[in-house]
């Protein structure tokens, strides 16, 4: 094969998934950074000031026949402490600040959707009986996010916008089928975590992926009308 004939080959060889992914991955790693630790400094002030003011009486979220078939499964906690690195991969793979701010503006219609939920639907998951003592990271959870602003389950919902946004990108990058079944995986672990910890019921998962999963399908549908104009 002469030189050139090798340079073309070269050319017309599509780069490898994870080659992309590492490429854009650390660009504008400066505004990522910055503005993921922003936005969820933002999210927590006026989530935990919710919880701690309710405006309208406490609704208390029944349990369902899932919840009952669930145990307490302490080691579920890192799986759903997982979801501040999950969601933190979907702007990781965004290449430019167009598609930065979209999805700011995307993540942050969605959280401003619970948020109102939660203060017009002040929502708790039932007292489990449980001695929380008996399971300091468990107790530590519950005394700094007590189990209010329930339903619907932000972390589900969160989990469920990025997952969709997740499978997008990552079938843009040409990524194999184990890569995309592992994000799906993720997400259904973050889901099935919050209630194995008793964070929430099963309905609060069902709301946040009622949330979740239309808000990230449409915010990708109108990203495809805004880039296509």
């Amino acid at each position: 094969m002469t030189r050139s004939a090798l340079a073309i080959s070269q050319e017309e060889t599509p780069t490898a998934w994870h080659r992309q992914v590492a490429a854009v991955f650390f660009k504008h790693g400066y505004l990522k950074g910055v503005g993921t630790t922003v936005f969820i400094t933002l999210f927590f002030n006026l989530y935990f000031y919710l919880l701690k003011n309710p405006v309208f009486p406490i609704t208390v979220m029944p349990l369902t026949w899932l919840d009952r078939q669930i145990d307490l499964q302490p080691l579920a906690l890192p799986i759903y402490l997982s979801m501040w690195v999950y969601v933190s991969l979907v702007p990781g793979l965004l290449a430019t600040r167009r598609e930065l701010g979209f999805y700011a503006m995307a993540i942050a219609a969605t959280c401003l959707a619970g948020l109102l939920a939660f203060y017009l639907w002040p929502t708790t998951v039932p007292a489990a009986l449980v001695d929380w003592t008996r399971y300091p990271e468990l107790d530590f959870l519950k005394n700094i996010d007590a189990s209010g602003n329930a339903c619907p389950s932000l972390h589900v919902a969160a989990a469920a916008f990025s997952a969709v946004w997740l499978h997008h990108l990552l079938r843009r990058f040409g990524g194999p089928l184990w890569i995309l079944s592992l994000n799906w995986a993720w997400c259904i672990g973050i889901a099935y975590s919050t209630i194995a910890i008793r964070q929430h019921v099963a309905l609060d998962v069902l709301g946040g992926l009622a949330l979740g999963l239309p808000a990230a399908w449409l915010s990708l549908r109108f990203r495809g009308l805004a880039i296509a104009q």
